[in-house]
């Protein structure tokens, strides 16, 4: 998250309409991947809900139901609207917290888990069973989930206007933990487990993971530790490697034939005569601007991200892609060894087209779970088309996919574009550019009084907190080997290599997308050997973490 949720969401990058309702699009969230834009047009015009690819901050629970699936009552928690003001208007911040491991009189350790770009009852999973309660019983602490302001029910505004969304950004956002930290009283617990009294870790995942290392450097006496899993310490314009990353780690059948088709689509294009032909071949006939059809063919793509080691999880989308990809035609079962564009792949339709099939495998999918899901009585223009400026107009709390993109729009950038060099193998269209990607800050976000959205983000904002070389004692770097995300995180091939320390924790997940640590098992002796690996690893840097804490355990004054 198109909103990524990257981004969470985003975070800050579409998925086909059968992972929408899960999808895990962060540009982190970013809350994501740059499949934020379509999604802003979807959520404006669409009713089926089966359209709209909420960043939901982590890949395939059911977010609709999250809040009643789990024990954890919420909290609220009174926090300015403007920490660097004399503006005295205040909002309530909801969090949740498990106390179940905690001892009373020990003196923490509290572990909060930054909601992100997201609603924050989409964390309750990781205070559940996830890594909140999994450092919460090593530890004996205090486990939260804390809300991000304009997401789920912390919302300081009354609606999405630009004016209303000019304190979204990171400075009130980390002011916002820091002062949560400082003053919280839990409900039920007697003894003082603000910060610096008790040690806090913070962790985060993807756009939240960025903030996580933000926090411990922006204000290290109340963070005593942080955990940074997928942290997208990296803000870019353009970021072309997140579909690289996928390119060169999927099954190198599937690469090619993305490959081959997305060139093949991009010469047709290019020919007045074939471009209608080849748009109806997807059910996209309708579809004026050629920029709009090729973003629509990034949805399938979108389902790496959404990979998870847990099946109950996981999507299977990616890789029921690749699978109709290469389904034969006709039943000719030989044709798969064929060499893209041998002759005998080859199927001549009108219209003067000849394509090779997995060309027409790659347009039927298209129609059957994206186009298909278009309400009935709207046309593929309403649904897909994001040239008309009006349609981003509605400012409604409604629109949750503003948050985001404004985010994305202001300072953290990730569109995700078609790489740089025209010799460098894509799998997506050339036509996704910069200018293409980044109009929907503008057509969004018109001018306010108090208030002006940036031509580009600022992303140096993001990047002056440490950027690739982020780093702090007591920052766990924690990323996956093929995550889509990896490029924008100190993993990068672009970040120098690290020494991997109890101190400084720098550890990839083999196989690992994004944010795999995040999620676990009751039973932490069922997961996989690498996630049980990465959980007892963080376990044990975070218990020698807590050695060098001296307790200073205060009552509450009441």
């Amino acid at each position: 998250m198109k909103i990524s949720s990257f981004l969470t969401t985003l975070p800050f990058f579409w998925l086909s309409a059968k992972a929408a309702s899960k999808a895990d699009i962060r540009i982190l969230g970013p809350q994501g991947v740059n499949l934020w834009k379509l999604e802003a047009a979807r959520k404006h015009k669409a009713a089926s809900p089966a359209l709209l690819l909420q960043d939901s901050g982590h890949n395939g629970f059911d977010t609709s139901v999250a809040g009643s699936r789990f024990d954890f009552a919420e909290q609220w928690f009174e926090q300015p609207i403007d920490h660097f003001s004399q503006m005295s208007d205040t909002f309530n911040q909801r969090y949740w917290i498990n106390t179940r491991h905690y001892t009373p009189g020990s003196g923490g350790p509290v572990i909060v888990l930054d909601g992100g770009e997201t609603s924050g009852e989409d964390r309750l999973p990781f205070l559940d069973t996830g890594i909140v309660e999994i450092l919460a019983r090593a530890t004996g602490g205090v486990g939260v989930v804390l809300e991000h302001r304009y997401y789920g029910d912390s919302i300081p505004v009354s609606n999405f206007s630009t004016d209303n969304l000019r304190w979204l950004n990171n400075d009130q956002s980390a002011a916002d933990s820091a002062h949560f930290m400082a003053n919280v009283e839990f409900a039920g617990i007697d003894e003082d487990l603000t910060a610096p009294n008790v040690p806090w870790i913070y962790y985060g995942g993807s756009y939240a993971g960025a903030r996580a290392a933000h926090m411990r450097v922006l204000y290290p006496d109340l963070v005593f530790g942080a955990i940074a899993s997928s942290g997208v310490t990296h803000a870019s314009l353009e970021n072309w490697e997140y579909m690289e990353i996928i390119r060169a780690a999927a099954d190198p059948t599937c690469s090619t034939h993305l490959e081959k088709a997305i060139s093949t689509i991009d010469s047709l294009l290019a020919i007045p005569h074939l471009r209608v032909a080849l748009k109806a071949l997807f059910g996209l006939a309708g579809l004026e601007h050629d920029e709009d059809f090729a973003s629509v063919l990034e949805s399938p793509l979108g389902g790496w991200q959404s990979k998870n080691w847990d099946p109950e999880v996981g999507s299977l989308e990616f890789d029921e892609f690749c699978e109709a990809l290469d389904k034969p035609i006709f039943g000719k079962n030989y044709l798969s060894a064929l060499p893209y564009d041998h002759k005998d792949r080859l199927v001549s339709l009108p219209g003067g087209l000849e394509l090779d099939f997995s060309v027409l495998n790659y347009a039927k999918y298209i129609k059957e779970h994206v186009v298909s899901q278009c309400p009935d009585g709207t046309s593929v223009e309403e649904c897909f088309g994001t040239f008309d400026d009006q349609q981003f107009q509605d400012v409604s709390l409604d629109h949750t996919w503003r948050a985001w993109t404004f985010q994305v729009c202001t300072e953290w950038g990730y569109f995700a574009t078609a790489p740089p060099d025209p010799n460098q193998p894509r799998i997506v269209s050339r036509l996704l550019t910069l200018e293409y990607e980044s109009k929907i800050c503008q057509q969004a976000f018109p001018p306010g009084e108090h208030f002006t959205v940036p031509t580009l983000p600022n992303i140096t904002t993001v990047n002056a907190l440490g950027d690739f070389a982020i780093a702090a004692d007591r920052l766990a770097i924690i990323d996956g080997e093929v995550d889509p995300w990896r490029p924008c995180t100190p993993h990068s091939s672009y970040a120098a290599d690290r020494e991997d320390t109890l101190s400084q924790p720098f550890k990839l997940i083999p196989n690992g997308v994004h944010h795999y640590d995040e999620y676990g098992l009751r039973d932490l002796g069922a997961e996989p050997p690498e996630i049980r690996k990465i959980h007892g690893e963080m376990i044990a840097f975070v218990l020698e973490w807590l050695k060098d804490f001296k307790v200073n355990n205060k009552p509450r004054n009441d």
